[in-house]
Order: structure tokens, then sequence, then C-alpha cells
């Protein structure tokens, strides 16, 4: 099977639904790409599912290029978008061809992500222009957390507006798809139908494109943490639990390891 490229992903608007997923590791983006997942993205949330920071804004640039570089060699066909973190390209375009160029020669993933929308376009077109596809990302956007919170996005006329001129920008500057986060799920339809790339949602409601959660939340695995769009579809957080304590009785009791886990 050959590697999806940007092009491919843009071209699967309108002809079937985009089912991406975030990951971290090299085994679960093995089991991704085998499942046919065509577009996976190490997330800056790494910096919560894994590397136990408050929110994504102490992820650096190293801790990014470790984790793509794992999911890369994960992967025979999906695409690999890697997230930029917090200020490794927002000072200038120049610190953005720098970092992003840096990227994609260490893990050789196909695509940045990009947080921001018309003020943003600037450092998209840049990148693209420089051989870096860009997967973009509006409405909610993590990185800004101090400033917009964790509240629902585009809920005022003026709001609602802005957020489709920033998907016509990224769209003009060059993005392949937009990542459009926590909005109302009638706003993701107008700013589905406002672009020709592809919007994927999050928490953006059914009328996108395609839709991107986290691995760890639909599997269980993120504590008390259970945004309203999330469904979950298994609860590992229970069966590992239920699996460590099975195991520490057994040592408990001496009853491992028996005989069929000796050497003789």
């Amino acid at each position: 099977m050959k590697t999806l490229t940007p092009r491919a992903i843009t071209a699967m608007k309108g002809v079937e639904k985009i089912a991406a997923l975030t990951a971290y590791d090299y085994r679960t983006a093995r089991i991704m790409d085998a499942a046919g997942i065509p577009l996976i993205l190490v997330g800056d949330s790494v910096g919560t599912t894994l590397l136990g920071y408050a929110n994504t804004l102490s992820v650096t640039l190293a801790d990014m290029i470790r984790h793509a570089a794992a999911v890369v060699r994960g992967v025979q066909r999906a695409l690999v978008a890697v997230d930029m973190p917090f200020m490794t390209y927002q000072a200038s375009i120049a610190q953005a061809l720098r970092n992003g160029g840096l990227v994609i020669q260490r893990t050789g993933c196909q695509a940045l992500k990009i947080e921001g929308g018309e003020f943003r376009a600037p450092t998209i077109a840049a990148l693209v222009q420089n051989g870096i596809p860009v997967l973009a990302h509006i409405g909610l956007t993590p990185q800004s957390i101090q400033v917009l919170g964790t509240r629902v996005q585009g809920r005022s006329d003026a709001a609602a507006r802005q957020l489709i001129a920033d998907a016509r920008a990224v769209e003009a500057a060059g993005a392949f798809a937009v990542v459009v986060e926590t909005v109302p799920a009638a706003l993701g339809a107008e700013v589905t139908a406002a672009v020709k790339i592809p919007v994927i949602g999050i928490g953006a409601g059914p009328g996108c494109d395609g839709q991107i959660l986290v691995i760890n939340d639909i599997l269980g695995l993120s504590g008390d943490f259970h945004p309203k769009f999330v469904k979950q579809y298994a609860d590992l957080d229970a069966q590992i639990a239920t699996a460590v304590s099975a195991y520490q009785a057994d040592v408990q009791n001496a009853t491992y390891p028996g005989p069929e886990h000796s050497y003789e």
C-alpha cells in the first residue's frame, strides 16, 4: 500500500468520512495503520496523556520529535502529521521554517499541524511554499488555553463569521485540511460547506468531513477527563487496574511464578 499524501487526504472530501486519531508510540500507531486509519496526528496532547503535564504548553520540540519518530516507524500507509508545540512557530516565519524543517527531517512525518486562522495564514503559506504540508487548526486551540479557556467557540454571530473567515484563510494559504475544535454543530457544518478542503471536527458536530479524537479518550485511559464530545469505546483504565491487582495478589500469595513460568 502506498503512503497517503496530503493531496489524497484533501481528495477524500465529499467522498468518504475521515476517521483520524492521535498516536504517540510505535505499537499504537501500527495498530491504527493496520486498521485503516488514514490520518494519524502526533498531538501535543502527549503532554497531558503520557507526560503528566497540566496542559500542552510545557511540551517541547524534543518531546514531539521523539514521539513522532516512533509513530512514523509504526506506519506504512497513514499520513502522519505532527503538532508544532507552543512557541516553536509563533515568534516568526523564520522560526516556523527552521523548527518545522527539523521536525520533518528528524521524524519522517508528512505534515505539520499549526494552530491559528487568518492571523496564522502567512506562516502556513510560507511552510507550504517551502515544501512542508500543513494541517491547520482553528476554533478552540489548546495552545491558547490561557486566553480562550476550554469553552465552546463561535457562539456569537461575529465569532461564527470569524471562524468561517479563518477556515477560508487557511485554505487559501495552502492547508490540505483543517481541524475545527469545540464549536456548535451547526457552525461546524457551515465551516465544512464554506471550504473545499476537508474539515475534521473534534467537538464540532456530525456535519464535518471527518472526526479526530485522542486515542486515550476512546480507550478509557483518561481518568476522570470526559469531554462531552468523546465517545468511549473501551475501559482500559479498569482493565489495567484489574490486571495489576491480580498480578500483585499472585506475587503476594506466591502463586506467581509457577512451574510453567520457571526454567529447569
